[in-house]
């Protein structure tokens, strides 16, 4: 396959695994963040998932690239937990949506709070120039995130 690339496409095949190998050490580093927590980066991820508006469990398994049943599971937990519930689409009583309660916007607050405050303190380690470099990235970062997911 690497017969027929050019080198734009070579240096953008090396610029992707890159990418992809600090992003997998950023997930990683992440989830340690969350594990002096009360819930689990997978749990933090679905609360953030349905903050803005309820979602079903298939498109909370798609985004999250997991199986249904595995997002099922993680539902049932979070409503254990008192952090999610479920209820019939006002459209659509066959659908089912799957939303946050008061007590899982609080939880999702504090999580995401303490995630701040850790990558914050990250932060700090930076100089001015690295800090404005990581500031302008993230627009480039949203717009690559954007196309992965179209």
């Amino acid at each position: 396959m690497l017969g027929y690339l050019t080198m734009d496409d070579i240096e953008l095949h090396d610029l992707a695994r890159r990418y992809r190998d600090i992003l997998r050490q950023a997930v990683y580093l992440v989830r340690s963040i969350d594990a002096d927590g009360e819930l689990s980066t997978g749990q933090v991820a679905t609360l953030n998932m349905i903050a803005a508006q309820p979602l079903r469990v298939g498109a909370i398994a798609r985004n999250a690239g997991i199986r249904v049943p595995s997002a099922t599971e993680q539902v049932i937990k979070l409503g254990s937990l008192g952090l999610v519930e479920r209820k019939a689409d006002e459209s659509d009583a066959r659908v089912v949506l799957v939303g946050l309660t008061d007590a899982g916007r609080s939880a999702l607050a504090e999580a995401n709070a303490r995630r701040n405050a850790t990558m914050a303190t990250a932060l700090k380690t930076l100089d001015a120039d690295e800090l404005q470099a990581v500031a302008k990235a993230i627009p480039a970062i949203a717009k690559l995130n954007e196309a992965l997911a179209s």
